[in-house]
């Protein structure tokens, strides 16, 4: 293995001309900070680490899918797909965020957001390009806030050219690829000197001369870039490189080596910008939080398509990726329709506790073309409501915690092989067949004495409370966790100012976000509640209201000063009817 060496002045101007990226690497990570530490390290003569390029034929260039570095760099940015027809390419495989770094501080911008700006508003941002301040000593101690990164030189990302005066002279630090050759250098700094502020010393105006030959060195006369270059023709081999190259560094995904097979052999658009904008999409476009990623919706195309469900590069072979590009728009739909259900239901990224619990479900609607779960039909209400105990029961035991591989595997061949005699969902099916070696996969007597100690604002809270509720209108209401007796009359001071012992308040006050003090209502029902004192909001109330809400008719126990036992109670009548839930679902 023999390496090579190229300036960065030379090697920068061949980027995105010559110089690309393949699918394989992950999206551009590094801060502002970052790009200024590179650069000073690279001032102060330090190594920046080899880098691994792939250099790749005319065949290999119509199959894989290539990208341009980018230069003007914005949060969330994806790499434009490059143009590279009648160029010689070669690849970057291990190097990618210190070219990039490179790029946005040489020839490019950074641009971040200000401080309690809302990321859409259209002042949020500000473009800002890297300066050099000349006059700062890189040999002397600073107070400001960059020797807390260890940086040396006077480098600092700006909005715009910012003012020069006798403490400060700054140089874009881009200029200095005008500059080349030694004479053009030299009139560079005869330049720069006739304009310094007259107050400054002759030391700082040989510093000046200093920094801007120290800069020229690193960019044009230095080879710093110590590279490798890989001239096989072989996937499989450039990927084990790839992998074994970045393992120092950045933990990579899956996903990330998956995309450049899978990209190479999708045949319409690219595989990486159709799955990284569904991924938004879902995550953002739903109208409730998300948090699905690349690596959910590929292992889901495997178990909607019927493929291995282990997640592993072997799995995704032509015959795979072809049915999977082909079955790409159901399986888009279906795992739209599932999260449309879930959020519908209130589960959401704030209580969603496992990803692959939502599989079989998936497969479900998967094979379900028509269905949203959604209606008003028998059908659809007996369906989704058996779908929403069982992925609640699912969620609440960790079903899938653990080696949820054959977990998913056996939900599939479950769900597949009840299909053949009917459309429900077959939820008791699911908790008889998953329940092997041992697996809770619905709550039992010690899953709810554990439930019992849920608090208020806990993601699982909403999941026990949705349980206990059989007859909720789950399209179009929203439905919010209320306290029964508001907090705000179980508050300390309220209830020293009633003269109540230390250890009643103490008592009081523990048990005010107990699960035995919450409840569902609807949006609309929860702001006509208010604060209200809880004895005068549930007067005129029914018998089959207070049923529902588990609420026991006993007006003693209705004020704050009696809130423990109000919520011992309810925890009685919470703890009997899920239950009675399990059981009757078992029967």
């Amino acid at each position: 293995m023999s390496y090579a060496t190229i300036s960065i002045g030379n090697l920068l101007t061949d980027i995105n001309s010559r110089y690309f990226l393949p699918a394989i690497q992950r999206p551009y990570v590094w801060g502002a900070d970052q790009v200024i530490t590179l650069i000073d390290s690279l001032l102060k003569g330090y190594p920046i680490s080899s880098f691994m390029f792939w250099s790749i034929d005319q065949a290999l260039k119509r199959e894989l899918k290539i990208y341009n570095f980018i230069e003007n760099w914005k949060p969330g940015m994806q790499n434009p797909t490059a143009s590279t027809d009648g160029r010689d390419i070669i690849l970057v495989l291990d190097g990618q965020q210190r070219l990039t770094s490179l790029l946005i501080a040489l020839r490019g911008t950074f641009s971040e957001k200000a401080k309690y700006k809302r990321r859409t508003s259209a002042d949020a941002w500000t473009t800002k390009t890297l300066y050099l301040d000349l006059l700062k000593d890189p040999s002397a101690e600073s107070e400001e806030d960059e020797t807390d990164l260890g940086v040396s030189f006077g480098l600092r990302f700006h909005p715009h050219s910012p003012r020069n005066d006798h403490r400060h002279h700054w140089f874009r630090l881009g200029d200095m690829l005008n500059y080349p050759r030694e004479d053009q250098l030299e009139a560079l700094i005869d330049a720069t000197l006739e304009k310094v502020h007259h107050g400054v010393t002759a030391y700082e105006r040989e510093l000046v001369t200093k920094t801007l030959r120290r800069l020229h060195q690193v960019i044009w006369s230095d080879e710093v870039i110590n590279y490798y270059t890989e001239t096989s023709s072989s996937v499989d081999r450039v990927l084990d490189i790839f992998v074994r190259a970045n393992d120092g560094g950045t933990k990579l995904s899956k996903s990330d080596l998956l995309m450049s097979l899978i990209t190479s052999k999708w045949e319409n658009g690219s595989a990486r910008d159709s799955i990284f904008g569904f991924v938004d999409h879902i995550n953002n476009n739903l109208g409730n939080p998300n948090k699905i990623n690349k690596d959910f919706v590929l292992k889901a195309c495997l178990v909607l398509c019927g493929f291995d469900v282990h997640y592993k590069v072997s799995n995704f072979t032509n015959q795979s990726i072809a049915e999977i590009e082909s079955n790409w728009p159901a399986i888009k739909d279906a795992l739209e329709r599932t999260f449309q259900l879930l959020n519908a239901m209130g589960i959401s990224a704030d209580n969603l506790t496992s990803l692959n619990s939502v599989l079989p479900i998936a497969w479900y609607l998967f094979h379900e073309p028509e269905a949203t779960l959604r209606g008003s039909s028998i059908f659809d209400q007996q369906n989704a409501r058996a779908v929403q105990r069982w992925l609640l029961n699912s969620l609440l035991v960790g079903a899938f915690a653990g080696t949820s591989d054959r977990t998913i595997a056996i939900a599939r061949a479950t769900l597949k092989e009840a299909r053949q005699t009917s459309r429900d969902f077959p939820e008791q099916r699911l908790y008889h067949s998953l329940a092997v070696g041992g697996r809770i996969t619905q709550l039992d007597e010690r899953a709810v004495e554990d439930l019992l100690e849920l608090k208020y604002e806990k993601g699982k809270t909403f999941l026990v409370l949705s349980l206990l509720y059989g007859d909720l209108d789950w399209n179009g209401t929203v439905y919010h966790v209320d306290h029964i007796i508001p907090k705000a009359h179980a508050n300390r001071r309220v209830l020293m100012g009633m003269n109540m012992p230390e250890h009643r308040i103490q008592d009081i006050t523990g048990s005010v976000d107990r699960l035995g003090n919450l409840q569902l209502l609807s949006a609309q029902e929860n702001m006509e509640k208010g604060p209200l004192p809880f004895e005068s909001w549930i007067t005129g109330r029914s018998d089959a209201y207070r049923d529902k809400h588990l609420i026991d008719y006993t007006p003693d126990l209705w004020a704050a000063s009696m809130l423990p036992d109000f919520v011992h109670g309810r925890e009685r009548l919470i703890r009997q009817r899920l239950l009675n839930l399990t059981q009757r679902e078992a029967a």
